[in-house]
């Protein structure tokens, strides 16, 4: 079987875009206070091979049992964690958003998972809310969530900036909710994530638990999961947010006045497409040149599409400046 081409924004073989809108971090961080945590991380030193602290942190942030915390070394290491889990379990479907992230196809793939439409039908199912790459909630819930495991990717609702999500506390309690706190922190580069399993869900927590290698998290993944339970780092988020907001609704109208179509998004992010008459493998590469960086949605079943992050005034002006060239 060979391996799906890998596809993702941010830094590529010509290294880091100056205004890179490629990827979906949080653009006003790095939030100060993980940042610093990561820095004073004692690198020098394993780190509790159990994470004691660490999950009963990320348990009364989220106000839940410590079992119910599965720590994993990223968001895309625990998407293939969870798919060996349900192959293992004999699993053999799984049902994917129509657009959606390629890791979960790719962990499919690897696991000799069959892709079918119908969520009912599905071992597994894969669910974003917000989704990558519209910033839309996800649709096609399977009418019984306990009947399947159900996993909802959680990476952007940090970064919801409108709407509400699509399922309710209740909803998300029988659920696995996963969560990667470095995009809402801007800090992509530092890899850590966890999931919190469903509250029916005690053994398969402690099967998935297994599953990890030792030591799964790092000294600077622990911290920054530590700091991401603090009241004040939260503050920060939500504070973020509003600045977000701003920015988002300039750069959307900037491009509408350019002639661009426009996707609703409720995210920090959203998909754009420029006029007929551009050529948008020309355009990207043109722009890629200057030192702007776009995400081509062609992956995400979008061709003609990008997806732009909503990056700050400056960044928007240079991307409106190299465009009227």
């Amino acid at each position: 079987m060979s391996a799906a081409a890998r596809i993702h924004g941010g830094p590529d073989a010509a290294g880091p875009a100056r205004f890179d809108f490629s990827t979906n971090s949080n653009a006003c961080g790095p939030c100060p206070d993980a940042l610093a945590a990561v820095q004073a991380a004692d690198a020098t030193r394993y780190p509790d091979p159990n994470y004691t602290a660490l999950k009963a942190a990320l348990a009364a942030h989220h106000k839940v049992e410590p079992w119910r915390v599965v720590l994993a070394g990223s968001a895309s290491e625990i998407i293939f964690r969870i798919t060996a889990w349900v192959r293992q379990r004999g699993g053999s479907r799984v049902h994917l958003p129509l657009h959606a992230y390629g890791d979960y196809a790719h962990a499919a793939q690897a696991w000799g998972l069959e892709r079918v439409a119908a969520a009912d039908a599905a071992d597994l199912v894969w669910a974003c809310d917000p989704a990558s790459p519209t910033g839309q909630n996800h649709t096609g819930w399977p009418q019984a969530l306990e009947r399947s495991t159900v996993v909802l990717d959680g990476a952007y609702a940090p970064l919801r900036l409108s709407g509400e999500p699509a399922l309710s506390a209740t909803q998300r309690d029988a659920v696995w909710q996963l969560f990667s706190p470095n995009k809402a922190l801007g800090l992509t580069g530092v890899r850590a994530a966890y999931a919190i399993a469903p509250v029916h869900a005690q053994s398969a927590a402690g099967e998935l638990d297994a599953m990890a290698p030792s030591w799964v998290l790092g000294a600077h993944g622990v911290a920054m999961l530590q700091c991401w339970a603090e009241a004040d780092t939260q503050g920060w988020l939500s504070r973020s947010l509003d600045t977000l907001r701003t920015w988002k609704h300039g750069q959307i109208s900037a491009l509408e006045e350019a002639g661009w179509s426009v996707m609703p998004s409720d995210a920090n992010f959203f998909c754009a497409r420029p006029p007929p008459e551009v050529d948008l493998h020309t355009l990207l590469e043109t722009l890629r040149a200057r030192g702007i960086k776009l995400r081509d949605a062609t992956s995400f079943g979008l061709p003609g599409w990008v997806r732009l992050g909503v990056l700050p005034p400056e960044a928007v002006a240079a991307l409106l400046a190299a465009l009227a060239i």
